[in-house]
């Protein structure tokens, strides 16, 4: 348990050191995109690649896995359900309400949390994989699909979404997901990189978790949330109470009592399920017209509430 703290401790730290670099303006008023980009573009997909490099499918597609991607599902799918019969929402609304509240942040916040919490890189890599490669396609395919018939009533226009392949190819060649895929064609040869061939990726990865989280404070500097009159509060507090409460107990569910998991494995799918929403929401949002707000204010609320949340489940599960 002290060990746990002690991630969660670091994290803090580099979260709030980012709110004060971005409150102060060290790094200037182009500092936050420059650093997201590097993290994005260059350490994050060195530090996944490096990872799988090391590893063997065997010990990438485990019940972990299993766990994350049935608990994701069945969030997103209570979300439409609830939302349907609570609320009156067109198909993109619900669309992007679920994702709200079953799609983690799996990088910025999971790569961080998973190596100085879990102590391991697990489930991030297969997690990243399922969610950018399974539920963002079925996603874009709902939204395209309702966007074809809102033009053809008159009541929308294409926002020049450049159709359902546009959308998906453009998601699966993101830097991350290229070096995963990458990594995970190594990990499926029988041949391991050399450690002075790695060595390279290796320290260039390491500047992925201290960047991500300056990254991720300085992104809550100023941010306003639940504006009245704005934001739709009640698909809001149900995205973010699915995401916080319902998604970590669905998946301690289905990991102790359908698969039989103790331990470090149950915590791990646990701490997974308990992530905030992703920022990847707010961008299929934005490319969609769809759920702005929704996507927006979810993903801040459930950050800030996704710190306690993960702390009692450590306390109750490390």
């Amino acid at each position: 348990m002290a060990g746990v703290l002690n991630g969660f401790a670091v994290i803090v730290v580099l979260v709030a050191l980012g709110w004060i670099l971005a409150r102060t303006e060290v790094l200037g008023p182009g500092g936050r995109l420059v650093l997201n980009r590097l993290v994005f573009y260059v350490a994050t997909p060195a530090l996944l690649f490096d990872a799988l490099a090391r590893t063997t499918l065997d010990q990438v597609f485990t019940g972990v896995f299993v766990v994350s991607a049935v608990s994701a599902i069945i969030v997103a799918v209570l979300y439409m359900a609830i939302a349907r019969a609570w609320l009156t929402r067109s198909a993109s609304d619900l669309m992007i309400g679920a994702l709200s509240a079953g799609y983690v942040n799996s990088a910025n916040l999971g790569i961080p949390i998973a190596l100085y919490v879990l102590g391991d890189l697990g489930f991030v890599m297969p997690l990243l994989l399922f969610q950018v490669v399974v539920m963002q396609p079925i996603a874009i395919a709902v939204l395209e699909r309702a966007g074809r018939a809102e033009n053809a009533d008159g009541t929308g226009d294409d926002g020049g979404h450049g159709g359902a392949l546009g959308a998906l190819t453009q998601a699966i060649r993101t830097p991350i997901v290229l070096a995963a895929l990458a990594g995970v064609v190594v990990a499926a040869v029988p041949w391991t990189p050399s450690e002075k061939l790695l060595e390279p990726v290796l320290l260039v990865g390491q500047i992925s978790v201290p960047g991500a989280l300056l990254v991720f404070g300085m992104s809550l500097y100023g941010v306003k949330v639940l504006e009245a009159g704005a934001s739709p509060r009640r698909e809001i507090a149900l995205a973010s109470v699915l995401k916080l409460v319902a998604h970590p107990l669905i998946a301690y569910a289905l990991g102790a009592y359908l698969l039989g998991m103790q331990g470090h494995e149950l915590l791990t799918v646990v701490v997974a399920a308990a992530l905030p929403t992703a920022q990847n929401v707010l961008v299929v949002a934005t490319r969609y017209g769809h759920g702005i707000l929704l996507a927006r204010d979810s993903a801040v609320l459930t950050t800030l509430g996704a710190l306690p949340v993960l702390l009692l489940v450590s306390a109750l599960l490390a």
